[in-house]
């Protein structure tokens, strides 16, 4: 009997794991209904009706399960109904009570992204049935629109040029104060002994040494010119 009895829990356990598998893969169809806002129909489309249809359909089943393996777990004896067993079945109550919450959550959501929707679609109807009435007022709107584009163009354009000053601002304000660094090195410089005549050496040397490789580079000119 105690065989017996625990081929019968385990083989209810697994159907109630394999359960809990096929309504997380349902869920993930299910939540794609209620991302797809843009494009949700105005009615629960066949599709939708049936993936929910399945969803409630495998949570009666597992309640039926759950119950099952109470009424298997009270049956048997103090000495055999182990803690792992017991806390087995609370786990399957717990994920099954989860999921009834998920299944409410979702179908909300997707309520809501439909609501909104048909709300959209209800406003933007009015306003063509509107303007095909009034089409004096259509053209007036039209115009409207156009001067509000017009006016955020140039909102933007003063805001670039804004900053194109402020840049423009900023290098004249950086040119100066290069200019006071550099007029500051140059007074420094007089002021030391000896440093003027060093940067003049320094500059005759840099002519001379142009002057010899420029003449250098003229005599392989006319070597390579009278010998090639």
């Amino acid at each position: 009997m105690s065989t017996a009895a625990g081929t019968g829990w385990a083989q209810l356990r697994q159907q109630a794991r394999s359960l809990e598998t096929q309504t997380e893969t349902l869920f993930h169809t299910y939540s794609q209904f209620a991302s797809t806002t843009t494009t949700i129909s105005a009615t629960p489309t066949e599709s939708e009706k049936n993936v929910e249809a399945q969803l409630e359909d495998i949570l009666e089943r597992r309640e039926t399960l759950i119950s099952q393996l109470t009424r298997l777990l009270d049956s048997e004896s103090a000495l055999t109904a182990s803690a792992l067993k017991q806390n087995n079945l609370s786990r399957h109550r717990e994920i099954l009570l989860d999921h009834r919450r998920e299944l409410a959550r979702l179908h909300s959501n997707i309520s809501a992204a439909r609501d909104r929707a048909n709300l959209l679609s209800t406003v933007r109807s009015d306003i063509s049935s509107y303007r095909s009435q009034n089409p004096e007022q259509a053209e007036a709107d039209y115009m409207l629109d156009e001067r509000n584009r017009i006016d955020n163009s140039n909102s933007m354009i003063d805001g670039v040029l804004s900053q194109a000053y402020a840049v423009n601002e900023n290098f004249g304000v950086q040119r100066e104060t290069l200019a006071s660094i550099n007029r500051r090195i140059v007074g420094a410089a007089g002021m030391v002994p000896g440093i003027n005549g060093l940067m003049t050496r320094i500059g005759a040397k840099k002519r001379r040494d142009g002057i010899i490789l420029g003449g250098f580079i003229a005599f392989c000119f006319l070597v390579f010119f009278f010998f090639g």
